[in-house]
């Protein structure tokens, strides 16, 4: 992605040549616009490169035109995988808080083609309405035209819990998207049971509690809590073992790209490890087009 910016210089010449040493530079004024379709400011994420100067003919002074191309990083492309209970919604959550890019689930996908009635979200109800999986062709196609969105072009996505399978890996490969990070977050399974089970929900507010790291404020609010149906130690057992095998699927195909991060920690900790890994991909997203510039 490029854009147009140019700089006027115009030097200053003595009024008497003879005392302007030829070898020392002339003095100089200088005018600098730049000119983007976007925006007049020059972000820290361009950088100027191909320039190219003019001189132009003048009475009293030596003007020069210099154009250049203010290159834009390519976006970041971020995968992201998480057992229940990982804490993976809320990464996602400051992930794109900080770098703007678009949060993309597949769950949410479905839900959104559904309620909208699209020829997706149709044979998508179809087989649900059966009890029965959609199809990976359906959600491929979901996540493909969102991933072809322009704003998911413009900004980079965050692509939350999906693929969950070799061929739905496969399949997003041969639509051309290739993440440049595969985020793992690592959670023992005892602190993934432990905080499954003490998961709470308000029927009024819809709010989720957890009896031992997020209390109810009042009494009143505890007696009404309820438990979701799925949040046994049994079936957290059965959805986690669903999910390493997912993961494993899948890693095979991002293996050189995975960063497994220690989820067990504070939201912010665990943030920390994926800051460093994303603020290291931007850096050498941007040293790669130092090197194109130079």
């Amino acid at each position: 992605m490029a854009c147009c910016s140019s700089l006027n210089f115009t030097a200053t010449i003595s009024s008497n040549p003879q005392k302007q040493s030829s070898s020392s530079p002339l003095p100089f004024t200088s005018h600098l616009s730049f000119s983007k379709s976007s925006s007049s400011s020059l972000y820290s994420h361009h950088t100027l490169s191909g320039t190219h100067c003019k001189k132009l003919s003048h009475p009293n002074a030596a003007p020069f035109l210099v154009l250049g191309c203010a290159r834009k990083i390519e976006p970041l492309r971020i995968m992201i995988s998480g057992a229940p209970a990982s804490g993976k919604g809320t990464q996602c959550e400051l992930i794109t808080k900080k770098y703007g890019l678009v949060h993309i689930a597949a769950g949410d996908l479905l839900r959104a083609e559904i309620a909208a009635g699209s020829e997706n979200g149709k044979q998508a109800k179809e087989h649900m309405d059966k009890g029965q999986l959609v199809p990976d062709e359906i959600v491929v196609t979901m996540v493909k035209e969102r991933l072809n969105g322009p704003d998911s072009q413009e900004k980079g996505w965050l692509l939350d819990g999906y693929p969950r399978s070799s061929s739905q890996s496969i399949a997003l490969k041969e639509f051309g998207f290739q993440p440049d990070l595969f985020i793992l977050l690592e959670v023992p399974e005892e602190i993934l049971v432990e905080r499954v089970v003490g998961r709470r929900l308000d029927p009024v507010t819809g709010k989720i509690y957890h009896l031992k790291y997020s209390p109810p404020e009042t009494e009143e609010i505890a007696a009404r809590l309820t438990e979701r149906f799925d949040d046994t130690e049994e079936k957290v057992k059965l959805r986690l073992q669903t999910h390493h095998k997912n993961v494993e699927a899948v890693l095979s195909m991002y293996k050189d790209i995975t960063v497994k991060v220690k989820g067990s920690g504070s939201k912010q900790e665990v943030f920390a490890q994926i800051d460093g890994a994303l603020t290291q991909l931007l850096d050498q997203k941007q040293g790669k087009l130092g090197t194109v510039a130079a």
